[in-house]
């Protein structure tokens, strides 16, 4: 049987080649990623959740055979949205990531309030967007510290709508997932992400900070290969099952 392919989609403010040390652990593994409309470089050109859930399906479509598609952080809400109806998904892996249910949006879940690290900018004639405050200490708790800082400082800025649009459909719902709890998380707290994986059919858990395909690749790779392996396994019941990384 031939391993699914594997589609890598970041959070917010990350761009695809946060993401290569993970993929420098799977060389045997058709592995894609997809470049969020809603982060760049230019403020002036940021795209919103609808525009991100419309390319992650574009990629996914792309893809000829059975893709397992993993989802960080803020890219869970536009995978959610896009994967509804998608005949070659065989499941999601939910990392550190927010898996909600329609009419939520990111903003919704966190109380209506700002994170005290994002930093809002309003500019005249560009549309509203944010930067990090100390993403170091946010994003990258326990990476070596000459990789965060580079991690860091290839950060794009972040459309502030996308945070704010509700999720119209709900692909969670029909396509097994599992969720990827990381412990020593300072962006989203363990007790969110706890909530969060009640949606899963499956709940792993990492010692990790927000980034463990920085911190940890290749412990992370092992479990997305176990991913992929059971992917066209007989599905879970819900929450059928928890483990907890080495």
């Amino acid at each position: 049987m031939t391993m699914p392919s594997l589609l890598l989609v970041p959070g917010a403010w990350h761009k695809p080649e946060h993401l290569q040390l993970l993929i420098d652990e799977m060389p045997d593994i058709d592995v894609h990623t997809v470049a969020l409309t809603s982060c760049g470089d230019d403020p002036k050109s940021l795209g919103d959740m609808y525009s991100d859930a419309a390319a992650i399906k574009a990629a996914v479509e792309a893809i000829d055979g059975p893709v397992v598609v993993v989802a960080h952080s803020y890219g869970g809400v536009p995978v959610t949205q896009a994967l509804v109806g998608t005949a070659n998904v065989e499941s999601i892996v939910y990392l550190a990531a927010f898996q909600l249910d329609a009419g939520d949006s990111l903003l919704s879940s966190v109380g209506g309030n700002s994170a005290p690290w994002w930093q809002l900018h309003r500019t005249e004639g560009v549309g509203d967007y944010m930067t990090v405050a100390g993403p170091v200490g946010v994003f990258y708790g326990d990476v070596d510290p000459a990789i965060a800082e580079k991690a860091a400082a290839e950060l794009g800025y972040q459309s502030y709508a996308a945070i704010t649009q509700e999720l119209t459909a709900v692909a969670w719902q029909t396509i097994p997932s599992t969720y990827i709890i990381c412990e020593a998380d300072n962006a989203i707290p363990p007790f969110a992400q706890e909530l969060f994986a009640q949606r899963a059919r499956k709940t792993l858990r990492l010692n990790a900070s927000h980034s463990p395909f920085l911190s940890q690749p290749s412990t992370l790779a092992q479990l997305l290969r176990d991913e992929l392996t059971s992917a066209e396994d007989p599905r879970p019941s819900l929450n059928g099952g928890q483990r907890k990384a080495a």
